[in-house]
């Protein structure tokens, strides 16, 4: 179990995006914390790669590879 303090006006948008979707609040603040903590994961394992110097392609030259240009 954890409780978590949140600020009044995070507390109310919190409210309202639960009341007009009928899910729960703690179901948004678990969605919320299991993006965040993958998306830490991620960045972690993107750092960790940059600091071993691997190889990097950039974003145009993968696109052209997949062939994504437009």
């Amino acid at each position: 179990m954890l409780a978590v303090r949140l600020s009044k006006e995070l507390e109310d948008e919190l409210t309202k995006l639960a009341a007009s979707s009928g899910r729960s609040k703690s179901y948004y603040v678990k969605e919320a914390l299991a993006s965040y903590l993958q998306d830490h994961s991620d960045y972690l394992s993107a750092l960790a790669a940059l600091e071993r110097k691997e190889p990097r392609t950039s974003l145009a030259d993968m696109r052209k590879e997949l062939g994504l240009e437009r």
